[in-house]
């Protein structure tokens, strides 16, 4: 039976791993929000009907913007399922691979993609550092021992694993500013309706979305006003004090523009639907590239099995 290798690594190695990603993180992510915040489009103005999920760029001029949506969700979610089925890195490298192609073809906005992986940033961290310690070891595996910390044994296994994951769930978060944002949420969300989801489920996403960036510019506003009358953030109770009444604010002001909002549309004829934002017609195209995408995540699943 093959027994478990052990490899003696310098003890200085083990704040490098921990201290290089850190720091990476801790700079990137202040700089990709100051640039996110540079990207105004001259002479618009903000829209807080409903704000686009992208920043106009490209809007509708690749083929992934001219999809049809219903063809564009249930090829994503069925490539979605095959992506988190594989179990051999190289097939999840080949995956994020794919996803990047896929954004370079929508002409999608970069700093926003990037915000959406750094989301992720903070999970899959956890992973790395808690897999490899915590994998048990099998015949054959190696372990990694720092210095004289003969206690503290790294898993190599368990950082593959830990990888594999983590470029699986890198893969499938990449798609999602392809499926969100080359098309109008309440034309994907209508799209949705047709392929079988409730409509009122969509009415809620479209309203809790739309009212999300609504509640966030009046809560902006009220803020520039307490800081325009001298408002300081310490930690006393004046602070407490006037933190409370400004999410009370917040929800009285919520609360009295929904039914103010509610009361609109029923005299506008709202009788529990919306309105069609636009006719949704399959053409050749669309089921070539379903058939296209369905064929990569096909050739993954096959790639995988073959590497395992």
């Amino acid at each position: 039976m093959t027994e478990v290798h052990h490899i003696q690594v310098p003890l200085w190695y083990l704040p490098l791993l921990v201290l290089i990603p850190a720091a990476v993180t801790a700079a990137a992510v202040p700089w990709l929000r100051s640039r996110l915040k540079k990207q105004v489009v001259p002479g618009n103005v903000p829209d807080w009907s409903i704000p686009p999920l992208d920043d106009g760029r490209g809007q509708g001029t690749s083929l992934i913007h001219r999809w049809d949506v219903r063809c564009k969700i249930v090829t994503m979610l069925a490539y979605s399922f095959a992506v988190a089925s594989l179990r051999h890195p190289a097939a999840a490298g080949a995956a994020v691979l794919i996803s990047l192609a896929v954004l370079l073809a929508a002409k999608v906005s970069f700093h926003k993609v990037v915000l959406r992986v750094l989301a992720l940033a903070g999970f899959l961290g956890m992973l790395l550092i808690v897999m490899p310690l915590t994998v048990p070891a099998n015949p054959g595996d190696t372990l990694l021992v720092f210095g004289s910390l003969e206690w503290l044994e790294v898993n190599v296994r368990g950082i593959v694993l830990a990888a594999t994951i983590g470029a699986k769930a890198m893969a499938v978060a990449l798609l999602m500013e392809p499926l969100l944002a080359t098309a109008p949420l309440p034309v994907t969300l209508h799209g949705l309706s047709r392929l079988g989801v409730p409509e009122m489920a969509g009415q809620m996403v479209l309203l809790s979305y739309r009212y999300l960036h609504v509640f966030s510019h009046e809560a902006r506003r009220m803020t520039a006003g307490m800081k325009a009358r001298g408002f300081e953030k310490k930690t006393n109770l004046d602070t407490l004090r006037a933190l409370g009444n400004f999410l009370g604010m917040i929800f009285v002001r919520s609360f009295e523009r929904t039914e103010r909002v509610f009361d609109a549309m029923q005299a506008r004829g709202y009788k529990g639907r919306f309105p069609d934002p636009g006719r949704l017609r399959i053409q050749w195209r669309d089921i070539l590239l379903t058939g296209v995408w369905i064929a990569a995540g096909t050739a993954l699943v096959w790639f995988d099995w073959v590497k395992g």
